[in-house]
Protein backbone atom coordinates (compact mmCIF):
# COMPACT_ATOMS: atom_id res chain seq x y z
CA UNK A 1 0.00 0.00 0.00
CA UNK A 2 0.98 3.47 -0.69
CA UNK A 3 1.74 5.75 1.82
CA UNK A 4 1.91 9.40 1.12
CA UNK A 5 2.01 12.98 3.60
CA UNK A 6 1.01 16.63 2.98
CA UNK A 7 2.50 18.96 4.67
CA UNK A 8 0.68 22.66 5.96
CA UNK A 9 1.99 24.03 9.24
CA UNK A 10 1.00 27.62 8.18
CA UNK A 11 -2.26 28.68 9.28
CA UNK A 12 -5.97 28.17 9.58
CA UNK A 13 -6.86 29.07 5.93
CA UNK A 14 -4.14 28.07 4.56
CA UNK A 15 -4.47 24.15 6.21
CA UNK A 16 -8.51 24.46 4.70
CA UNK A 17 -6.96 25.18 1.14
CA UNK A 18 -4.85 22.18 1.64
CA UNK A 19 -7.63 19.79 2.02
CA UNK A 20 -8.77 20.29 -1.68
CA UNK A 21 -5.13 18.38 -2.06
CA UNK A 22 -6.27 15.83 0.00
CA UNK A 23 -9.55 15.44 -1.87
CA UNK A 24 -8.03 14.88 -5.26
CA UNK A 25 -5.50 12.51 -3.88
CA UNK A 26 -8.24 10.07 -2.62
CA UNK A 27 -10.02 10.34 -5.70
CA UNK A 28 -7.27 8.97 -7.62
CA UNK A 29 -5.59 6.81 -4.85
CA UNK A 30 -8.49 5.33 -2.54
CA UNK A 31 -6.43 2.55 -1.57
CA UNK A 32 -3.67 4.76 -0.29
CA UNK A 33 -3.00 5.95 3.07
CA UNK A 34 -2.73 9.44 3.45
CA UNK A 35 -1.25 11.40 6.39
CA UNK A 36 -1.16 15.14 6.96
CA UNK A 37 1.37 17.24 8.82
CA UNK A 38 -0.06 20.92 10.49
CA UNK A 39 0.73 23.36 13.20
CA UNK A 40 -0.68 22.20 16.37
CA UNK A 41 -3.66 23.82 17.23
CA UNK A 42 -5.09 23.60 13.33
CA UNK A 43 -5.23 19.36 13.99
CA UNK A 44 -9.42 20.40 14.86
CA UNK A 45 -9.79 21.24 11.42
CA UNK A 46 -9.10 17.82 9.96
CA UNK A 47 -11.09 15.89 12.78
CA UNK A 48 -14.14 14.01 10.59
CA UNK A 49 -11.90 13.69 6.96
CA UNK A 50 -12.52 9.90 5.81
CA UNK A 51 -9.65 10.51 3.54
CA UNK A 52 -7.13 10.46 6.29
CA UNK A 53 -5.18 8.14 7.88
CA UNK A 54 -3.53 10.11 10.51
CA UNK A 55 -2.82 13.68 11.54
CA UNK A 56 0.39 14.33 12.54
CA UNK A 57 1.08 17.75 14.82
CA UNK A 58 4.40 19.57 14.72
CA UNK A 59 4.31 22.28 17.96
CA UNK A 60 6.00 25.09 16.68
CA UNK A 61 5.37 27.13 19.86
CA UNK A 62 7.28 25.48 22.55
CA UNK A 63 10.92 24.08 22.44
CA UNK A 64 10.61 24.73 18.10
CA UNK A 65 13.85 23.21 17.28
CA UNK A 66 13.45 20.06 19.46
CA UNK A 67 10.13 19.05 18.25
CA UNK A 68 11.34 19.72 14.36
CA UNK A 69 13.37 16.50 14.88
CA UNK A 70 10.95 14.69 17.18
CA UNK A 71 8.66 14.94 14.26
CA UNK A 72 10.95 14.15 11.83
CA UNK A 73 11.65 11.42 13.20
CA UNK A 74 8.23 10.78 12.86
CA UNK A 75 8.14 11.23 9.98
CA UNK A 76 10.69 8.70 8.94
CA UNK A 77 9.74 5.52 10.91
CA UNK A 78 6.23 5.57 8.65
CA UNK A 79 8.75 5.18 5.17
CA UNK A 80 6.45 7.22 2.63
CA UNK A 81 6.23 6.91 -0.95
CA UNK A 82 5.36 10.46 -1.37
CA UNK A 83 5.83 13.43 0.76
CA UNK A 84 3.76 16.59 -0.77
CA UNK A 85 5.49 19.55 0.85
CA UNK A 86 3.10 23.09 0.27
CA UNK A 87 5.06 25.24 1.77
CA UNK A 88 8.20 27.50 1.54
CA UNK A 89 9.89 27.71 4.28
CA UNK A 90 12.99 26.06 5.49
CA UNK A 91 11.69 24.57 8.45
CA UNK A 92 8.97 22.25 5.86
CA UNK A 93 11.84 21.79 3.45
CA UNK A 94 14.19 20.20 5.69
CA UNK A 95 11.40 18.19 7.13
CA UNK A 96 11.04 17.29 3.40
CA UNK A 97 14.15 16.91 2.27
CA UNK A 98 15.42 14.18 4.94
CA UNK A 99 11.83 12.59 5.07
CA UNK A 100 13.24 9.40 3.85
CA UNK A 101 10.52 9.45 1.09
CA UNK A 102 11.23 7.52 -1.72
CA UNK A 103 9.77 10.85 -3.82
CA UNK A 104 9.83 14.38 -1.88
CA UNK A 105 7.76 17.41 -3.80
CA UNK A 106 7.55 20.45 -3.01
CA UNK A 107 7.91 24.34 -5.16
CA UNK A 108 11.19 25.26 -6.15
CA UNK A 109 10.91 28.48 -4.01
CA UNK A 110 11.51 26.54 -1.03
CA UNK A 111 15.33 26.99 0.30
CA UNK A 112 15.94 23.42 0.08
CA UNK A 113 14.28 22.61 -2.88
CA UNK A 114 17.49 21.27 -4.43
CA UNK A 115 17.66 18.81 -2.13
CA UNK A 116 13.69 17.38 -3.30
CA UNK A 117 13.52 14.76 -5.93
CA UNK A 118 10.72 16.39 -7.68
CA UNK A 119 10.59 20.78 -7.45
CA UNK A 120 7.59 22.51 -8.73
CA UNK A 121 7.47 26.54 -10.20
CA UNK A 122 5.65 28.07 -8.35
CA UNK A 123 3.27 30.81 -10.34
CA UNK A 124 1.74 33.70 -8.48
CA UNK A 125 -0.75 34.36 -11.35
CA UNK A 126 -1.56 33.38 -15.17
CA UNK A 127 -1.82 35.14 -18.34
CA UNK A 128 -5.45 34.18 -18.98
CA UNK A 129 -6.68 35.30 -15.15
CA UNK A 130 -6.56 34.28 -11.42
CA UNK A 131 -4.47 31.20 -10.46
CA UNK A 132 -6.05 30.19 -7.04
CA UNK A 133 -4.18 29.15 -4.45
CA UNK A 134 -5.83 25.67 -4.79
CA UNK A 135 -4.52 25.65 -8.45
CA UNK A 136 -1.13 26.47 -7.62
CA UNK A 137 -1.00 23.34 -5.04
CA UNK A 138 -2.43 21.24 -7.36
CA UNK A 139 0.64 21.58 -9.43
CA UNK A 140 2.45 19.76 -7.45
CA UNK A 141 0.51 16.34 -7.79
CA UNK A 142 -0.49 17.65 -11.49
CA UNK A 143 1.94 14.70 -12.86
CA UNK A 144 0.27 11.72 -11.66
CA UNK A 145 -3.20 13.07 -11.23
CA UNK A 146 -4.47 15.99 -13.65
CA UNK A 147 -4.83 19.61 -14.38
CA UNK A 148 -8.25 20.02 -12.45
CA UNK A 149 -8.08 20.73 -9.10
CA UNK A 150 -10.67 19.76 -5.96
CA UNK A 151 -12.65 22.25 -3.94
CA UNK A 152 -11.48 21.93 -0.17
CA UNK A 153 -13.74 20.14 2.20
CA UNK A 154 -14.05 20.35 5.69
CA UNK A 155 -16.25 17.30 7.68
CA UNK A 156 -18.26 18.65 10.39
CA UNK A 157 -19.75 15.96 12.11
CA UNK A 158 -23.33 15.28 13.75
CA UNK A 159 -21.91 16.96 17.23
CA UNK A 160 -20.86 19.83 15.58
CA UNK A 161 -24.59 20.27 13.29
CA UNK A 162 -26.41 19.35 16.80
CA UNK A 163 -24.37 22.12 18.49
CA UNK A 164 -25.22 25.01 16.21
CA UNK A 165 -28.80 23.76 15.71
CA UNK A 166 -30.22 26.31 18.44
CA UNK A 167 -29.13 29.04 16.14
CA UNK A 168 -31.17 27.75 13.00
CA UNK A 169 -34.60 28.44 13.93
CA UNK A 170 -34.77 31.17 11.52
CA UNK A 171 -32.98 32.84 8.67
CA UNK A 172 -29.84 34.17 9.67
CA UNK A 173 -26.62 35.21 8.11
CA UNK A 174 -22.92 35.08 10.06
CA UNK A 175 -20.45 37.84 9.46
CA UNK A 176 -16.64 37.37 11.07
CA UNK A 177 -15.10 40.88 11.55
CA UNK A 178 -11.64 39.68 12.68
CA UNK A 179 -8.56 38.75 10.97
CA UNK A 180 -4.89 38.76 11.89
CA UNK A 181 -3.81 41.81 10.07
CA UNK A 182 -5.54 45.48 10.22
CA UNK A 183 -5.46 46.17 6.30
CA UNK A 184 -7.02 42.97 5.66
CA UNK A 185 -10.15 43.66 7.84
CA UNK A 186 -13.29 45.46 7.35
CA UNK A 187 -13.30 48.56 9.73
CA UNK A 188 -15.09 48.15 12.69
CA UNK A 189 -17.19 51.06 12.01
CA UNK A 190 -18.43 49.62 8.78
CA UNK A 191 -19.85 46.10 10.28
CA UNK A 192 -21.50 48.71 12.45
CA UNK A 193 -22.55 50.28 9.18
CA UNK A 194 -23.93 47.05 7.48
CA UNK A 195 -25.74 45.82 10.57
CA UNK A 196 -27.68 48.80 11.62
CA UNK A 197 -28.64 48.99 7.90
CA UNK A 198 -29.11 45.25 7.99
CA UNK A 199 -32.59 43.85 6.47
CA UNK A 200 -35.11 42.69 9.10
CA UNK A 201 -35.98 39.66 9.63
CA UNK A 202 -32.36 38.17 9.43
CA UNK A 203 -30.35 36.97 12.77
CA UNK A 204 -26.96 38.28 12.81
CA UNK A 205 -24.44 36.26 14.53
CA UNK A 206 -20.81 37.45 14.64
CA UNK A 207 -18.35 34.73 14.73
CA UNK A 208 -14.39 34.23 15.16
CA UNK A 209 -12.08 33.37 18.07
CA UNK A 210 -11.99 33.95 21.68
CA UNK A 211 -9.46 36.81 20.76
CA UNK A 212 -12.12 38.75 18.83
CA UNK A 213 -14.75 38.58 21.83
CA UNK A 214 -13.87 42.12 23.17
CA UNK A 215 -14.51 43.64 19.16
CA UNK A 216 -17.87 41.57 18.62
CA UNK A 217 -18.85 42.62 21.12
CA UNK A 218 -18.09 46.48 20.72
CA UNK A 219 -19.89 45.83 17.22
CA UNK A 220 -22.71 44.70 18.69
CA UNK A 221 -23.24 47.28 21.32
CA UNK A 222 -22.89 50.14 19.02
CA UNK A 223 -25.40 48.23 16.39
CA UNK A 224 -28.32 49.72 15.52
CA UNK A 225 -30.22 45.86 15.41
CA UNK A 226 -31.14 44.31 18.41
CA UNK A 227 -31.34 40.91 16.32
CA UNK A 228 -27.07 40.22 16.57
CA UNK A 229 -25.62 37.59 18.88
CA UNK A 230 -21.92 37.79 19.54
CA UNK A 231 -20.50 33.71 19.47
CA UNK A 232 -17.13 34.21 18.86
CA UNK A 233 -15.30 31.95 21.39
CA UNK A 234 -18.35 29.67 21.51
CA UNK A 235 -18.02 27.49 18.69
CA UNK A 236 -15.30 25.36 17.26
CA UNK A 237 -13.69 25.24 13.59
CA UNK A 238 -15.84 22.70 12.18
CA UNK A 239 -19.08 24.19 14.35
CA UNK A 240 -18.66 27.45 12.89
CA UNK A 241 -18.17 26.03 9.30
CA UNK A 242 -21.79 23.77 10.42
CA UNK A 243 -23.28 27.04 10.88
CA UNK A 244 -21.91 28.99 7.64
CA UNK A 245 -23.21 26.03 5.69
CA UNK A 246 -27.28 26.83 6.07
CA UNK A 247 -26.57 30.50 6.66
CA UNK A 248 -28.46 33.04 4.10
CA UNK A 249 -25.08 34.88 3.73
CA UNK A 250 -21.50 34.89 4.92
CA UNK A 251 -19.81 37.51 5.60
CA UNK A 252 -15.68 37.84 5.68
CA UNK A 253 -12.78 39.20 4.93
CA UNK A 254 -9.95 37.97 3.12
CA UNK A 255 -8.77 35.00 5.23
CA UNK A 256 -9.72 31.82 6.97
CA UNK A 257 -13.64 32.00 7.41
CA UNK A 258 -13.83 32.74 3.77
CA UNK A 259 -12.14 29.24 2.95
CA UNK A 260 -14.60 27.74 5.31
CA UNK A 261 -17.06 28.96 3.56
CA UNK A 262 -15.89 27.28 1.05
CA UNK A 263 -14.99 23.92 2.02
CA UNK A 264 -18.54 23.88 3.07
CA UNK A 265 -19.97 25.02 -0.38
CA UNK A 266 -21.80 28.21 2.00
CA UNK A 267 -22.79 31.33 0.65
CA UNK A 268 -20.18 34.13 1.12
CA UNK A 269 -19.66 37.55 0.45
CA UNK A 270 -15.56 38.45 0.72
CA UNK A 271 -14.41 42.12 1.20
CA UNK A 272 -11.22 42.72 -0.39
CA UNK A 273 -9.33 45.87 1.34
CA UNK A 274 -5.43 46.18 1.11
CA UNK A 275 -5.48 42.73 -0.82
CA UNK A 276 -7.05 41.82 -3.83
CA UNK A 277 -8.05 38.92 -5.72
CA UNK A 278 -5.18 38.18 -8.25
CA UNK A 279 -3.26 37.18 -5.80
CA UNK A 280 -5.82 33.89 -5.78
CA UNK A 281 -7.59 32.99 -2.35
CA UNK A 282 -11.06 34.20 -3.48
CA UNK A 283 -13.97 32.41 -2.19
CA UNK A 284 -14.96 29.02 -4.03
CA UNK A 285 -19.02 28.53 -3.17
CA UNK A 286 -21.03 28.09 -6.06
CA UNK A 287 -22.71 31.28 -4.58
CA UNK A 288 -20.44 33.86 -3.90
CA UNK A 289 -19.42 37.34 -3.81
CA UNK A 290 -15.99 39.73 -4.19
CA UNK A 291 -16.45 43.32 -2.56
CA UNK A 292 -13.53 45.28 -3.44
CA UNK A 293 -13.21 49.34 -4.15
CA UNK A 294 -14.42 50.30 -7.46
CA UNK A 295 -11.23 53.19 -7.40
CA UNK A 296 -7.57 52.51 -8.42
CA UNK A 297 -5.35 53.32 -6.02
CA UNK A 298 -1.41 53.06 -6.80
CA UNK A 299 -1.03 52.03 -3.30
CA UNK A 300 -3.03 48.71 -3.62
CA UNK A 301 -2.12 46.12 -3.15
CA UNK A 302 0.42 46.79 -0.05
CA UNK A 303 1.20 43.77 0.38
CA UNK A 304 0.46 40.16 0.03
CA UNK A 305 -0.53 39.62 3.77
CA UNK A 306 -1.77 42.88 5.21
CA UNK A 307 0.14 45.49 7.57
CA UNK A 308 -1.05 46.05 11.28
CA UNK A 309 -1.96 50.01 9.77
CA UNK A 310 -2.44 51.42 6.54
CA UNK A 311 1.16 52.50 5.31
CA UNK A 312 -0.65 55.90 3.61
CA UNK A 313 -2.14 56.41 6.53
CA UNK A 314 -5.88 57.14 5.05
CA UNK A 315 -7.00 53.31 4.64
CA UNK A 316 -9.37 53.82 1.31
CA UNK A 317 -9.46 50.60 0.34
CA UNK A 318 -11.46 49.83 2.96
CA UNK A 319 -13.53 52.66 3.98
CA UNK A 320 -14.68 54.27 0.42
CA UNK A 321 -16.98 50.68 0.22
CA UNK A 322 -20.45 51.53 0.00
CA UNK A 323 -22.07 49.41 2.67
CA UNK A 324 -24.96 49.01 0.55
CA UNK A 325 -22.96 46.65 -1.40
CA UNK A 326 -22.54 43.96 0.98
CA UNK A 327 -26.40 44.35 1.67
CA UNK A 328 -27.24 43.81 -1.93
CA UNK A 329 -25.29 40.39 -2.72
CA UNK A 330 -27.76 38.85 0.03
CA UNK A 331 -30.87 40.30 -2.32
CA UNK A 332 -29.02 38.22 -5.01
Amino acid sequence: MQKYLVIQTAFIGDVVLATALVEKLAQYYPETEIDFLVRKGNESLLQNNPHLHEVLVWNKKENKIKNLFATLSHIRKNNYDKVINLQRCFATGFLTAFSGAKESIGFDKNPLSFLFSTKIKHVISKENGIKHEVERNNDLIRSFTDDIFNRPKLYPSVNDVSAIEPYTDGPYVTMTPGTVWFTKQYPVEKWIELISNFPKGYAVYLLGGKENIAECEQIKSSAANLNVQVLAGKLSFLQSAALMRTAAMNYVNDSAPLHFASAVNAPVTAVFCSTVPAFGFTPLSDKSFVIEITENLNCRPCGLHGHKACPQQHFKCALTIQTNRLIETLEK
